[in-house]
């Protein structure tokens, strides 16, 4: 009997041990976070090995190796699961599908390149852009797995010359003129890899593919459908490390509605001209790190999505609770994205230490009437940014949509209000903090729209050097706390239908006037000083709003 106290003694002991642990882990990963965040799990793995070489590929570059990378990881996850490995050498294959409990591991100088033959990428019911989605099969795919990964030091290469079109202004003339000997056909300042990609491409600029989308008829457009490389929906602890993946054939990585979600170390590129070559979309994902990853790509860099109009509501399957860290994002449209098929909405995001070198935009929030969702509780904090060519922190809630009208006695950015319903885009609750940027077209860019202005932002503690300065347009409760300027023309802030907004510790040099201040719909504004004495002189604004600012030294 004494013996059996001292082993349920022991027991105890060791449940309280594994139950500190485990809040010492948690601790860990929620430090510092101003939202709660779960412990992301991450996959762990079997130690048995599945060489590629032993079931018959061969790494001359040539050979293609599809049915040995199939088998094995079939036998590698009849053996309740371990590692495949992928040596040194050049690994040609079709598809790649995995499987629960399987880590694909790549050794240094391995190279997996997909071929470029699309008879080898069957139709498959799948998604794009946020939608359900006939394509061709994804190069990597994983559906509905648990505890999968691809870590190492090796390249995959998705091949996605043989899949893209590209326009002539995005090459020299002899890189065109190189691209045009190649092969393919060209459509006016368009190269197209065959005829097919080339009419389909224009029959679904006018709308003409079939409404309905079944396997059968959307056989003749199939050199249209261009895949994502790294397809993996439904899926539990990703664990993707170290790999480079580069040159895919639409988005490059795309984790959808996956669950406890580990990128750390990688490099994701693209041709900078690649169309829709995105480097990370995560979407309707839920939990998980993204750390030390470097991004050079042709679209947005790493871009949060949701799903896309009522089927992204439908689902209701949010991105949220990620936290992205030390991260390097150089060409891109945008280094951190959110939108604009974001239906299923974005939430609990936080985005520190990260650095963006030449990006088109830098932080970048996109939508549009008809999408919906709710995009909120979003932090970034110590944002370096260089040579960014538009905005440095866009939000523009009128995506893809014609330009607002102007007003004819301001020129002003005039939108029509509409009701709001469940297709209305909200945008609010956002921090950044500790931000600089050493060049920028425009250093703030807010287009809301007049139905649900942008809301509840505070921008603290930020240095931009930047042509322009801030433009603010259907925006509300807004805080900019020592934010500093550096232009070189216009106004440092213009706002427009915009109300409770306060500038505290605001400075500026370059500018024509500090504040430009117009529109029916302004109010409540409130401008501190940091010691610097300011009048309606600096302020341009006609007579009937001046009772709607107050100045606070």
């Amino acid at each position: 009997m004494r013996h059996k106290k001292k082993l349920f003694f022991y027991i105890f002991l060791i449940a309280v041990a594994v139950a500190c642990q485990q809040a010492q882990g948690e601790k860990k990963t929620t430090e510092n976070l101003p939202f709660d965040m779960p412990q992301v799990e991450i996959p762990k793995f079997k130690t048995d090995t599945f060489n590629i070489a032993d079931y018959g590929a061969v790494p001359d570059g040539s050979t293609k190796c599809t049915e040995a990378f199939a088998k094995a990881i079939d036998a590698c996850s009849n053996a309740g699961g371990g590692v495949v490995l992928v040596p040194a050498g050049m690994w040609l294959t079709g598809p790649v599908s995995l499987k629960s409990h399987v880590n694909l591991h790549m050794n240094s100088g391995a190279l997996i390149q997909f071929t470029g033959n699309k008879d080898d990428y069957p139709l498959v019911q799948s998604y794009y852009e946020g939608v359900s989605a006939v394509r061709c099969q994804s190069p990597v795919t994983g559906l509905n797995l648990e505890d999968i990964a691809i870590t190492g030091s090796g390249v995959i290469d998705g091949n996605g010359g043989y899949w893209r079109q590209v326009k002539k202004d995005k090459l020299t003339e002899s890189q065109w003129k190189e691209l045009v000997a190649s092969g393919g056909v060209v459509d006016g300042d368009k190269w197209y890899p065959s005829e097919q990609a080339m009419e389909s491409n224009d029959l679904a600029a006018r709308g003409n593919l079939p409404k309905v989308q079944t396997l059968d008829n959307m056989k003749p457009y199939k050199d249209f459908l261009r895949p994502v490389m790294i397809s993996l929906v439904g899926c539990k602890r990703v664990l993707l490390e170290g790999v480079t993946f580069q040159n895919s054939p639409a988005w490059n990585v795309n984790p959808l509605m996956c669950e406890h979600v580990t990128l750390r170390n990688l490099t994701i590129r693209n041709p900078w001209y690649s169309q829709n070559g995105d480097g990370l979309d995560l979407e309707s994902c839920r939990i998980g790190t993204i750390t030390n990853c470097s991004f050079d790509v042709g679209d947005d860099g790493i871009c949060i999505k949701s799903g896309k109009d009522e089927e992204g509501r439908k689902r209701g399957m949010p991105t949220e609770l990620f936290v992205i860290r030390d991260c390097v994002v150089y060409h891109a449209h945008g280094g951190f994205v959110v939108g604009s098929e974001m239906s299923g909405g974005v939430r609990k995001m936080f985005v520190s230490n990260c650095i963006f070198m030449g990006t088109d935009c830098g932080l970048r929030f996109k939508s549009l009437r008809g999408r919906g969702g709710v995009v909120e509780d979003i932090y970034m904090e110590n944002i370096r940014m260089v040579n960014i060519a538009t905005e440095a922190i866009r939000f523009n809630l009128f995506y893809a949509s014609k330009s607002p009208s102007e007003d004819p006695l301001t020129g002003d950015p005039v939108i029509e209000e509409q009701p709001v319903s469940e297709a209305t885009p909200v945008f609010r609750n956002m921090s950044f903090k500790n931000i600089v940027c050493e060049g920028a077209k425009k250093a703030i860019m807010m287009q809301g729209i007049p139905e649900m202005p942008v809301e509840n932002m505070t921008f603290e503690n930020m240095k931009i050097r930047a042509t322009e300065g801030i433009s603010l347009n259907y925006a509300k409760d807004l805080i900019f706390k020592n934010v500093s300027l550096n232009i070189e023309k216009g106004n440092a802030a213009s706002i427009v239908n915009s109300k409770n907004v306060v500038f505290d510790g605001f400075s500026s040099t370059g500018q024509d006037k500090l504040f430009r201040i117009s529109g029916d719909r302004t109010e409540d504004l409130q401008i501190k000083t940091d010691g610097q004495s300011i009048t309606f002189n600096d302020i341009d604004c006609p007579e009937n709003l001046k009772t709607k600012i107050k100045l606070v030294e």
